[in-house]
């Protein structure tokens, strides 16, 4: 296999493995942020709950939900930029993933042309000692 592919197949090979590290790290904020939501939601039941036990809370109830809609849109907001980013990298993935596969079909189809030029000086190779022999012998 010549030098060339290997390099591309080695430069390839690191950018999936880029790719799929990073797309790790975006997963693991994406779930960062929707625990954060659960989170929130959970408070904000607690929060109800404990308003309906204790009516001094209830004032204060209607102050906390619009500070709790507020801090749970902006972690939506931020989950979909990571649905987004993620797209992307899944995207660009596939892309990487299509370009190594071209990478290694060149690299077989050059190791077995190889392998196919080989074989067939091997039987001319034969075919010309089984020719000696017979009109030799």
């Amino acid at each position: 296999m010549a030098s060339w592919v290997k390099s591309l197949i080695r430069i390839s090979t690191f950018e999936v493995e880029t790719l799929q590290k990073r797309l790790a790290e975006v997963a693991t904020r994406r779930t960062h942020v929707e625990m954060k939501i659960s989170t929130l939601d959970a408070e904000l039941a607690l929060e109800i709950a404990r308003a309906a036990q204790e009516p001094a809370f209830s004032f204060d109830l209607t102050a906390y939900k619009k500070g709790w809609a507020q801090r749970r849109e902006q972690c939506v907001s931020e989950l979909e930029l990571i649905a987004h980013e993620e797209a992307g990298i899944r995207d660009s993935l596939n892309g990487a993933f299509e370009e190594l596969k071209k990478f290694e079909h060149v690299a077989e189809t050059t190791r077995l042309s190889k392998v196919a030029a080989e074989l067939k000086r091997e039987s001319e190779a034969m075919d010309e000692a089984a020719l000696r022999l017979r009109f030799a012998g």
